[in-house]
């Protein structure tokens, strides 16, 4: 796992696939709570992680992912004991609230965690094929914004996902994707059509005047310590962190969590 505390206040994190209790397929720190794997290892996992990470592992939010453009603007985690189907259906989430942490699943797809630390605003995309075109991370963006971000000063991160080397897909598949973001449009080692959901997310986030400021080298395809859904079909789910801390020189105490 790697976590980072950036200058500004914001916080981000991203897990491997190790230091867990799940077992196989799922070995061994699988976050995904919809894969097949046994619930309490799961929550197990989870606990780990956010007490690693300094966080009540109650008060992270996490989402019911289904590759759209929907996004949540929220103050707390989803009620514990609603049922999945309660669950509201978003791949965005967005927050003014310090010190709540936003989680995304992924296990090829694109995590993008987004932080102005001066509005107190923080977002969390999960970027997929179907979420770049459907423009999950604009209207993340645009949420964000409607709380009082500036794209400008949006500090953002990309996490760990299959890169556009490796993510082959059919001839026609990559051209109606390259027809909505141009930048996405890719060509594997074999020379064979593919499409590269980062670089596409990357031209996404320039256009709305957002710089990234970091991404990650790992292609979870080729990392055998990353899950990988391409790669294994049956596995776990990594998960990727954003929240926010007390504004650098503040004399607040912790976030309430």
């Amino acid at each position: 796992m790697t976590s980072e505390k950036h200058a500004s206040g914001a916080h981000f994190a991203f897990t491997d696939r190790w230091g867990g209790v799940s077992a196989a397929p799922y070995d061994e720190l699988n976050l995904g709570g919809a894969v097949g794997d046994d619930p309490a290892a799961v929550r197990a996992n989870r606990e780990r992680v956010a007490v690693s990470l300094g966080l009540d592992p109650a008060a992270v939010v996490w989402m019911n992912q289904v590759h759209g453009r929907d996004v949540a603007v929220v103050d707390g985690p989803w009620d514990p004991a609603a049922a999945p189907g309660e669950i509201p259906a978003v791949d965005a989430v967005v927050t003014t609230r310090r010190g709540l942490a936003l989680a995304v699943l992924t296990a090829d797809c694109t995590p993008v965690l987004l932080a102005d630390p001066v509005a107190g605003v923080a977002g969390a995309a999960h970027a997929g094929r179907p979420g770049l075109v459907a423009g999950v991370v604009p209207a993340t963006v645009e949420a964000m914004t409607a709380l009082g971000a500036d794209p400008a000063r949006i500090v953002a991160r990309i996490g760990p996902s299959v890169c556009g080397l490796c993510y082959e897909v059919p001839e026609q598949m990559r051209a109606d994707v390259a027809e909505v973001v141009p930048e996405a449009w890719a060509t594997t080692r074999q020379g064979t059509p593919a499409v590269d959901v980062a670089a596409g997310v990357r031209a996404q986030l320039a256009r709305l005047g957002v710089e990234i400021s970091g991404q990650s080298h790992i292609c979870t395809l080729e990392s055998t310590d990353h899950f990988s859904y391409r790669r294994e079909r049956t596995t776990g789910r990594l998960a990727s962190y954003v929240w926010l801390g007390d504004l650098p020189g503040s004399s607040a105490g912790k976030a309430e969590r």
